[in-house]
């Protein structure tokens, strides 16, 4: 059975400051993503123990453990790369096929901007703003996902992410999640998010 590990950051904890300290950067990655890695082989462990007890009574909450946990593996796995500090090409606004990309989809970088701010800061409860590839329609779209796994479409393949969870933001912005979202696009990596949409349509093509 293959296990899960903590990617290692490729940028120092307090590279991303003042957007975001290296106190929650540290305190997030080594401790909340590792969590999450921990939860994710101990429900893959106890998975296979019940497929050779025979004994599956557990197997609902099991796969609930399952997702959430890896959920949160998958998710900060891509956030980490999604953010870049400005002297490796974080913040400014994005070039090429990608914003040509935003400019189809959304109308303009800041009709998307404005929309992505609205589907993050109105997130109830914990959750990310995602940027995703549709397959099927062919499309960029924003999603609000709840928790770690739940609320996006099936089958659409996240390309920027926004962790919304207070662990992400509360050290540097107590509550003012608004705050929080403007000082992100000053660190977004643009450039790892345009790589994504382009390995996302070449992926998926035909597929569906």
């Amino acid at each position: 059975m293959a296990k899960y590990t903590l990617p290692e950051l490729p940028y120092d904890y307090s590279a991303l400051e003042p957007s975001i300290s290296g106190k929650i950067m540290e305190l997030h990655h080594s401790k909340h993503h590792q969590a999450y890695v921990t939860g994710a082989n101990t429900a893959l462990e106890q998975l296979v123990e019940a497929r050779d007890s025979g004994n599956l009574a557990n197997v609902n909450k099991l796969e609930k453990d399952l997702a959430f946990n890896l959920g949160g593996h998958v998710n900060h796995s891509i956030f980490w790369t999604n953010l870049a500090p400005a002297s490796q090409g974080g913040g400014g606004e994005p070039e090429g096929e990608l914003r040509a990309a935003i400019d189809e989809f959304f109308g303009s970088f800041d009709k998307f901007q404005a929309h992505f701010t609205a589907a993050a800061t109105g997130i109830q409860g914990s959750g990310w703003a995602v940027l995703s590839w549709d397959p099927i329609g062919q499309q960029l779209i924003i999603q609000q996902l709840f928790d770690q796994q739940s609320n996006t479409a099936q089958g659409t393949v996240p390309i920027f992410q926004l962790d919304m969870w207070e662990h992400a933001f509360y050290l540097d912005y107590l509550n003012v999640k608004a705050d929080y979202v403007k000082a992100a696009w000053n660190i977004a990596n643009w450039q790892n998010v345009a790589q994504r949409l382009d390995a996302a349509r070449e992926k998926t093509a035909g597929l569906l």
